[in-house]
């Protein structure tokens, strides 16, 4: 089986990543001047996905900014975008629903555009055209909580932090935010609600309905929930102990910006990224340290692990913060 469409969940509000998207959706975030959203488009154009459905909520503007909307659609790397506003967050079972006239009669991935994931996901296809599940999960046994309860013998998700009372004897996985769902699932979450697909899920378990789950353990999961992990996430990068194996848009990753121009006397330390048009005075020293787009840096600067923000202006001598 094939699938053609995929639902990336782009509305969250990012709070635990503040003030970093304060100015625009968390999967708009870029890593190495790379927006977070299109590793996932990328990554599930490797496996078939020729077009995307993104729901937006806050700063919603910034994906037309970056995608060249126009009437509710756009176009990435040959793909078709769609967006759907939610006013209102929906949670993710509450979108899904809302997408419902988009989708159409086939089955479709969901993947959360807030990570950076490299994941063998023609498997989770394959494993879901096999069963003819509503639903099939990937998982992993590593890399964050472990609140999902997942039977080896049957392959299916049995309980979610144990609240069915099913799993208590079962090992517990990673929810990797990817999974397949079947359009019936459509029938089984209400109109204008806001919901998580969790409770869903867990619904159609408690009717005796199997929910699949797939074993992804190889391959890159990596969240970028807070300002240390995005950190964290650009020095694994630098430091050649996280790669990506689909292709990308572009070459990547491109520590320094074509358009910039360094003084010969700034000093560059560990990791550094500098942004489209970010101009950096001389005398500067950059140690571990992110620029956006158009940041700007005083001369004679001392920046460590500080991240600047698009347009944004900088200067002391700084440790440990954002701009």
């Amino acid at each position: 089986m094939a699938i053609s469409t995929a639902f990336v969940l782009g509305a969250g509000l990012g709070t635990r990543l503040r003030p970093l998207t304060e100015d625009r959706p968390k999967p708009l975030v870029p890593i190495f001047h790379k927006p977070l959203v299109t590793f996932a488009f990328d990554h599930l154009r490797a496996y078939g996905v020729s077009r995307f459905i993104v729901n937006t909520h806050h700063r919603a503007e910034a994906y037309s900014a970056l995608l060249g909307e126009s009437g509710g659609a756009a176009e990435y790397a040959g793909c078709r975008v769609a967006f759907r506003h939610e006013p209102v967050l929906l949670d993710t079972g509450g979108g899904i629903k809302n997408i419902q006239d988009l989708v159409g009669d086939e089955s479709f991935l969901v993947f959360n555009g807030d990570v950076l994931a490299d994941l063998a996901i023609d498997r989770l296809i394959a494993s879901h055209s096999r069963s003819g599940h509503i639903a099939t999960i990937g998982l992993r046994s590593h890399g964050g909580p472990l609140h999902v309860q997942w039977n080896p013998e049957t392959g299916l998700m049995a309980d979610v932090r144990n609240q069915l009372g099913l799993g208590a004897n079962l090992p517990s996985f990673l929810f990797a935010g990817v999974y397949v769902l079947s359009p019936a699932i459509f029938d089984h979450i209400p109109a204008g609600e806001i919901t998580s697909i969790i409770p869903i899920l867990l619904g159609l378990i408690r009717a005796g309905t199997p929910i699949g789950g797939v074993i992804l353990d190889e391959g890159t999961w990596f969240d970028l929930g807070t300002r240390e992990s995005y950190l964290e996430c650009h020095r694994r990068i630098a430091a050649g102990d996280l790669s990506l194996t689909y292709p990308l848009d572009r070459p990547w990753p491109e520590p320094i910006h074509p358009s910039v121009r360094l003084p010969a006397d700034v000093t560059l330390k560990g990791f550094v990224a500098i942004g489209e048009g970010a101009r950096v005075g001389a005398g500067a020293e950059l140690h571990d340290t992110v620029l956006w787009e158009g940041a700007e840096i005083a001369p004679g600067a001392r920046l460590e692990s500080c991240i600047v923000r698009a347009h944004r202006h900088a200067g002391g001598d700084r440790r440990n913060a954002d701009f």
